[in-house]
């Protein structure tokens, strides 16, 4: 009985096995005759299998100034890894992996900014390899090489690319900046670099192939490859000489006085195109460290702009045919409602015409044609002059401003400029009014963009927003503009500059906050708007500061040495027709030149070197190059100095400490008006370059 069961046993495992075998058969047959099994393609299931796509990256394109010079470019940068695992080395005598942590610890630290404990913390680590962060993410290609000089073992890179700007805060809230996402894409948040990511970015391509097991492509099988399309390269009409001379201005304003913030802009005026335009609100645009707002204050502060208003108040009188300014009225206080507007000093200066209370910034002529307007005329006129609008320029976060008053007493702050918003860039197409007999021209600061192959694909050029007012009343305002510079009537007088003849207004607005003013000496938005040269205007000018804790006469000075520089640059300095021309001299660019040849050759073409400090090298220079100067005048030379000696500066302009002390980064206060008699420190003593040098000024 045992065995026949035994035998049954046999015979269904026996009988099994068979249905097993042949049910695989089965299916192998199926796999074999049929691509789709369950559902599933199988060659296309086994293709992707061993197929990949690989990325090609698009390079971002180049930002550059309107001379070609670079601004903000993509650069290779590393990150250091470190092997740790011994499996990696096949030759003892050639380790491919860390064999001396201490070692590479103690030399490394000092390159890439990390303690040496915490590096050695990493290479602790039980893993195949380790990122050494984060100090060693995103170094330089020379910092790369430093470490390669080391020949530690183990140490290796990984390549990638990231954005850099060749002068860290320069034009920083003009340029904006670009950086990785989690994706490894490269897109710009802020300025120039996201108003024109999609053109920067250009298109990824990709490369697609079958791979073996170790990822490498398998010979002779097909591939499909798709080039990248490179980004598109932005040339900004910003020229970097000018910038320089405005970013001094803000360096000696933000060394020397405390403020919230302060912003300058210069634009040509016959074409709108913005040449320079700096701000202390800016930051490094390399480490992202020193970030006080991602707005840029040229297009996105809003603020009440205070007397320079009553440019284009006075305008919207003329252009009504309600302005005579001979005409004359009662100066000092006006009751408008349950409102008393107040001139500046309280009192006024009696009977005066209207030209003169243009001049002295009263409140009370503004309030008095003002009120003749009425709201709708006004208001009108305003929006005609382009506030309350968006300008356009090529920038992002433009705010429109506002323009809104009803009631008569808003009706007169709004005349002398109290109770609407307008923004630096507005107040600076709003001065095209008066450089091109009328016309009202659009700013931009985009010159062109250009593709790989070197099309254009867009070009910047002057556009005529619309006419606002005659020939005759444009020439007229331009007029008015130059007595509340020359008459010396306020302090728009500081703003006078050597050698050009400056037009313009002042501005002094309160700061609203919480629905009233704030109370304060210093409580107040202070700024000018300008033009030069009077006889055709070329460029305006524009610098606001708020809650600027010293002399309004510094910000005036300093931004009057801009626009003679800046005068001298573009060779528009008016000179007597006597003055021989052989005595006008373009400066050179002696940055990075031997301090006694660059003396010798400044002496030879009759120029006065003043160099600054012991050095042997020349690191900047005062004036620019490119600069007219004319024979006689003090050229400075800042060099790579140990020790500073104090110059006799005795005899020097306003213009020439402002120059001396900007090289140096130095505080300074100029205390009246004239040449240099006297300082506080005493010349050929060792100079002490965060102490604050004070200056009289006198005849």
């Amino acid at each position: 009985m045992k065995k026949n069961n035994s035998l049954k046993m046999n015979k269904l495992l026996i009988l099994g096995i068979i249905f097993l075998f042949g049910a695989i058969i089965a299916q192998l047959t199926h796999v074999t005759l049929f691509t789709k099994v369950d559902g599933i393609n199988l060659t296309e299931f086994d293709n992707n299998r061993i197929k990949t796509k690989e990325t090609l990256r698009a390079g971002r394109g180049t930002i550059y100034d309107v001379n070609g010079s670079i601004l903000a470019k993509n650069v290779n940068s590393y990150t250091v890894i470190a092997y740790l695992s011994a499996s990696r080395t096949t030759n003892p005598k050639n380790p491919e992996h860390v064999v001396n942590k201490e070692e590479t610890a103690e030399k490394l630290a000092p390159i890439i900014n990390m303690s040496k404990e915490d590096i050695l913390s990493l290479l602790n680590w039980n893993t195949y390899q380790v990122e050494l962060g984060p100090g060693g993410r995103g170094i330089t290609e020379l910092k790369k090489e430093e470490i390669e000089k080391l020949d530690l073992p183990g140490i290796g890179f990984i390549r990638s690319t990231k954005r850099y700007y060749n002068m860290n805060n320069f034009a920083s809230s003009i340029i904006g900046y670009a950086r990785k996402d989690e994706n490894e894409n490269i897109n710009g948040e802020m300025g120039i670099e996201k108003q024109f990511n999609a053109e920067l970015c250009g298109i990824d391509g990709y490369k697609e192939y079958q791979k073996d097991a170790y990822g490498y492509q398998i010979p002779n099988t097909p591939s499909l490859t798709k080039e990248p399309v490179n980004g598109h390269d932005v040339y900004l009409t910003i020229d970097n000489n000018i910038q320089l001379i405005l970013e001094n201005v803000v360096t000696n304003l933000t060394n020397n006085y405390e403020m919230d913030w302060v912003t300058i802009s210069v634009m040509e005026a016959k074409t709108g195109r913005i040449v320079g335009s700096a701000t202390n609100m800016g930051f490094n645009l390399n480490t992202l460290d020193d970030v006080k707002t991602y707005l840029n204050p040229l297009v996105s502060f809003a603020y009440e702009p205070g007397s320079t208003m009553k440019i284009f108040s006075f305008l919207a009188a003329m252009d009504n045919n309600m302005y005579d300014g001979n005409e004359t009225y009662k100066s000092g206080t006006i009751q408008v409602d349950n409102a008393l507007i107040q001139d500046f000093n309280g009192t006024g200066w009696g009977t005066i015409s209207y030209n003169t209370g243009f001049s002295y910034s009263s409140n009370v002529a503004a309030t008095k044609l003002g009120l003749k307007l009425g709201n709708d005329r006004l208001r009108t006129f305003y929006k005609k002059a382009g506030f309350g609008s968006k300008t356009g320029i090529e920038l992002p976060n433009e705010s429109a401003g506002k323009i809104a008053f009803k009631y008569r007493s808003e009706l007169a702050n709004a005349s002398f400029g109290q109770g609407v918003l307008v923004t630096p860039i507005q107040l600076l197409q709003g001065l095209t009014i008066m450089a091109n007999d009328g016309d009202m021209i659009k700013p931009y600061i985009v010159d062109k963009i250009v593709d790989e192959k070197g099309k254009v694909t867009y070009e910047g050029k002057r556009t005529v927003v619309r006419n606002v007012v005659s020939k005759a009343n444009a020439a007229y305002m331009r007029d008015m503009m130059k007595d509340v510079v020359y008459s010396n009537l306020t302090d728009a007088r500081y703003y006078k500059a050597n050698n050009i003849t400056v037009i313009g207004k002042t501005g002094t607005a309160q700061i609203a906050s919480n629905g009233t003013y704030l109370t304060g000496k210093y409580n107040f938005i202070r700024s000018f708007a300008g033009l030069f040269p009077y006889e055709d205007p070329e460029y305006a000018i524009y610098i606001a500061t708020k809650q600027f804790v010293g002399p309004i006469s510094a910000v005036a000075k300093n931004t009057a040495t801009a626009i003679e520089e800046i005068a001298k640059y573009k060779d528009i300095v008016e000179v007597e027709s006597s003055v021989d021309k052989t005595k006008v001299i373009d400066l050179e660019n002696y940055i990075n030149t031997d301090v006694q040849k660059t003396v010798e050759s400044l002496n030879n073409l009759g120029l006065k070197p003043i160099v600054i400090g012991d050095g042997a090298n020349v690191i900047n220079q005062s004036p620019l190059k490119q600069t007219k100067v004319l024979k006689g005048n003090k050229v400075f030379i800042l060099t790579d100095y140990k020790s500073v000696k104090m110059p006799n500066m005795r005899g020097w302009t306003s213009s020439d400490v402002i120059g001396y002390c900007g090289l140096l980064g130095m505080r300074y206060n100029l205390n009246g008006y004239g040449n240099v008699i006297a300082a506080s420190i005493e010349a050929n003593t060792e100079l002490d370059i965060n102490a604050e040098l004070s200056v009289e000024l006198g005849f």
